[in-house]
């Protein structure tokens, strides 16, 4: 794990964001997800600079399209955002864990 992911993972694994059970590095469709609430279909994707890049990209909108195009919802974060502003990352999680979309 990143230090990103490692520390968003202390957030949410138990007891989680308000009940929402998070599993990480969970394999979805033909895809393997950082972290993953089946009970809301909520997928929580963290991206490093390597993510920056015009091939990493469109590989990143083609897995989002075919999640949200098969029921879940799907929200990304720069692992800098973590590691910088912790709070408003679970506060954008909790929202979109409640329908909430900022997209």
């Amino acid at each position: 794990m990143t230090t990103s992911e490692f520390r968003l993972w202390q957030r949410l694994r138990k007891p989680g964001i308000e009940g929402c059970r998070f599993r990480r590095q969970a394999p979805v469709g033909p895809f393997i997800v950082d972290f993953f609430c089946p009970q809301k279909r909520l997928i929580v994707e963290l991206d490093g600079d390597q993510h920056g890049f015009p091939v990493a990209e469109e590989a990143d909108a083609k897995r989002t399209e075919w999640l949200r195009r098969n029921g879940y919802v799907v929200i990304r974060f720069w692992n800098q955002e973590v590691l910088a502003n912790m709070e408003s990352v679970c506060e954008a999680i909790w929202a979109a864990s409640h329908g909430e979309r900022s997209d």
